[in-house]
């Protein structure tokens, strides 16, 4: 019961506030659902893509729940998995070529050896693999297969995606690894989900403010439909529901908990439209079809990779002494 006791107890026993939380989400995902019947028909061609948005909503929301409560292991493997996807629709897209295949696979291995140094709980290993040794070895490995055109781009580019698909994701895993002893009113579980509702409630608020008011565009050349209403109004949501349920999640209070209230919510716009930027370069408007409505794995965690580290190193440096 190591790894998912405080969620069991969440589940079957009194009701704690993940339960509550898990139960909120779930109410939320019925309303969308509801939303996404009625809008449409009141307001034609409007709300088209809600629908999609909520059927893949479902299913992300059902596999994340299900992983958490099955433990720790099992939740460290789906986000190695879900690394595995994001790089393979980044390097699918991005400008390599066939000569290239080698130092692709070095990147694919990244995930294997930072997942492994998260299952076994070594922080100091996983925090230097891909910014010091992995940076090193993709261009020892160019240089050794003499590929040498390119090789300042094609080093970047490869490098740039490993650290936002597998280091910056995995700090989400990474959490799971906080000792329960150090969260007593908390628990592992609990950093984790909000973590991953935060960032999610603060695109699904962006989406609906900029859907209801949006008439200023706030970044044209990069994402079109970003405006400030939806930017401005994301930020509020976001910021009250951290400075509200954040002393109940996690160990943060008072002014760290208020700067992370205001870095979180930028973060995660900053993580949107970066990935649109790239994708806009690329000349694609999504990096997969995987997710209805949303696009590709990469659309949807493109967030989540700029709040993850932040998140994570917030918790370290105000509240957590293991790291």
């Amino acid at each position: 019961m190591e790894d998912t006791g405080y969620f069991e107890v969440a589940l079957v026993g009194a009701p704690n506030p993940l339960s509550i939380g898990i139960a909120v989400v779930f109410i939320a995902l019925i309303i969308g659902t509801l939303a996404a019947f009625i809008l449409p028909r009141i307001q034609k061609g409007k709300w088209s893509d809600l629908g999609p948005r909520m059927y893949s909503w479902w299913v992300i929301v059902g596999i994340i729940v299900a992983a958490l409560y099955l433990g720790k292991m099992p939740f460290i493997v789906l986000f190695g998995l879900i690394s595995f996807l994001a790089l393979k629709e980044y390097l699918s897209l991005a400008p390599t070529r066939k000569e290239d295949r080698p130092i692709i696979l070095l990147a694919y291995s990244a995930i294997v050896v930072a997942y492994w140094a998260i299952a076994i709980d070594e922080y100091p290993f996983f925090l230097t693999l891909v910014p010091v040794y992995l940076f090193l070895g993709l261009a020892l490995a160019m240089a050794w297969i003499g590929r040498t055109e390119g090789y300042l781009a094609t080093v970047g580019i490869i490098y740039w995606g490993v650290v936002v698909c597998v280091t910056n994701v995995g700090y989400v895993a990474l959490l799971m690894q906080v000792p329960p002893m150090e969260l007593p009113l908390q628990s592992p579980t609990g950093l984790v989900f909000f973590l991953l509702v935060i960032t999610e409630v603060n695109d699904v608020a962006q989406y609906i403010w900029g859907k209801s008011f949006g008439k200023n565009k706030i970044t044209p050349n990069v994402s079109p439909n970003k405006t400030w209403e939806g930017a401005i109004g994301g930020f509020v949501t976001t910021f009250l529901i951290i400075w509200f349920l954040g002393p109940v999640f996690t160990p943060l209070k008072g002014l760290p908990l208020a700067l992370l209230g205001v870095l979180l919510p930028i973060a995660g716009f900053g993580g949107d439209i970066t990935m649109s930027a790239i994708k806009r370069d690329l000349g694609v408007k999504d990096t997969s079809n995987a997710l209805p409505g949303h696009g590709g794995i990469l659309d949807r965690i493109d967030s989540l990779t700029f709040t993850a580290p932040i998140y994570f190193h917030f918790l370290a440096y105000f509240a957590l002494e293991k790291f």
